[in-house]
């Protein structure tokens, strides 16, 4: 074939290009859940169900189509309206025809009005005083963290993933809820609802479990409409009707939703609530081994400071004339009641940081490791016992269990070989 330009393959057949493009069409995400806006022209509803029409403005147009029951249709929709779609690009390979095949059609008055609600809502809850409100603490460790958000949904895989990966076995319930579409309001309200039972000390002895401490309440992203059930007043109710924090994790960019507003911490997607409330376990255990640490090593400086200079003002009291007795007896006090204060202090901070991470410490207790089976083996004298060295027979040695102690005595003992 000649021309302007050089071909060096045979002639592609056309049904083959058509499929390439429309592969490309397909797997591209600039042509999937398009929000578009125009005036909607050669509009046709058939016996079919299916609706055909064009959306166009001034600089153009395209064809689009409805199929049957995928969306309801604003009954005032007609030739003329201005309407904003969420489509996505399709290919008619047969035709070759490129056409938007619409999830949601809405009058642009209703988006509009829709705003206007919102607007109104966020200044009502202003005027309340619930956007200044002084906001739930998000605990250092939660102990049972309740998420309503889609079952089944991406987002909430991404969650167990990322919990799992932090910390293994962090209790978690999981209320299922619609997050979008008409019912998405009075579901999330619902599955709210379910949290604010499991945050009481009775539901939980009921179940056998702590209560809920944190909620976390999202999606995955989506349009503006898809997200709107968060924007409405029932849900930034029963998020203010929370005991418990609340976590709003919707993920989106590009706009504030109200629950991000009402909400005890906003999180930009699910996976980042994950990231900000759950700790490393690695990281927390190795945090708690360095204060406890530094609390033994605080201790210790404190008493010998306070051993050497109660040394030295004894040693001056010994030799100084009566006329300063009294005062090296009230210097002595007043370093003392320092010492005592300085020491107090310091220990005062580390106990208090100690004890915000005592839910941490109670799951590497040695209790936990006899629970699962072993035993801790002491002499008569109260020795822990390691290692067979220097266990001779006959003698009495105490086993501990979980649930209580045995006496027992040592009949042989056999040195594995190649241990030290």
């Amino acid at each position: 074939m000649t021309g302007s330009g050089q071909v060096t393959t045979g002639p592609l057949p056309i049904g083959q290009f058509v499929q390439l493009i429309k592969q490309t069409v397909s797997h591209d995400p600039l042509f999937r859940n398009q929000a578009l806006k125009g005036e909607v022209t050669q509009w046709k509803q058939y016996a079919s169900g299916h609706t055909y029409f064009s959306l166009r403005d001034q600089d153009g147009q395209m064809s689009a189509v409805i199929w049957k029951g995928k969306c309801p249709i604003d009954p005032s929709i007609k030739e003329g309206s201005e309407v904003v779609v969420i489509a996505t690009l399709d290919l008619y390979v047969k035709r070759g025809n490129i056409q938007l095949v619409v999830q949601r059609i809405e009058p642009v008055n209703v988006l509009g009005e829709l705003e206007k609600a919102k607007r109104l809502l966020i200044e009502d809850l202003k005027q309340e005083g619930e956007l200044d409100r002084n906001r739930l603490p998000i605990p250092a460790v939660p102990k049972h963290i309740a998420i309503v958000t889609g079952a089944g949904s991406a987002a909430l895989s991404d969650m167990h993933r990322l919990i799992d990966n932090r910390w293994p076995g962090l209790r978690r319930t999981v209320i299922g809820v619609l997050v979008q579409g008409p019912r998405a309001p009075q579901e999330i309200v619902r599955g709210l609802a379910v949290t604010r039972s499991l945050a009481t000390e009775k539901t939980a002895k009921e179940r056998g479990e702590p209560p809920v401490d944190l909620v976390i309440v999202g999606r995955g992203g989506g349009s503006p409409e898809d997200l709107w059930a968060f924007n409405l007043e029932s849900v930034a109710r029963a998020i203010l009707a929370s005991s418990v924090p609340v976590v709003s994790a919707v993920g989106h960019e590009s706009d504030v939703l109200v629950s991000d507003l009402v909400a005890d911490l906003r999180a930009s997607t699910p996976s980042d609530a994950i990231e900000r409330v759950v700790p490393s376990r690695n990281e927390m255990e190795f945090l708690l081994d360095e204060m406890d640490e530094r609390l033994k090593v605080a201790s210790r400086r404190q008493l010998i400071d306070c051993r050497q200079k109660i040394t030295v003002l004894h040693s001056r009291l010994r030799v100084a004339p009566l006329a300063g007795l009294n005062r090296a007896k009230g210097e002595m006090m007043r370093i003392a009641s320092r010492i005592d204060r300085a020491a107090r202090q310091t220990l005062s901070v580390q106990s208090n940081a100690l004890a915000r991470y005592e839910a941490s410490l109670a799951a590497v207790h040695p209790q936990r490791v006899l629970e699962r089976g072993y035993s801790m083996t002491q002499t008569a004298e109260g020795a822990v016992l390691s290692s067979v060295e220097g266990l001779q027979s006959g003698q009495d040695i105490i086993l501990h269990f979980a649930d209580g102690s045995a006496d027992a005595q040592i009949l042989k003992t056999q040195k594995i070989e190649g241990t030290k």
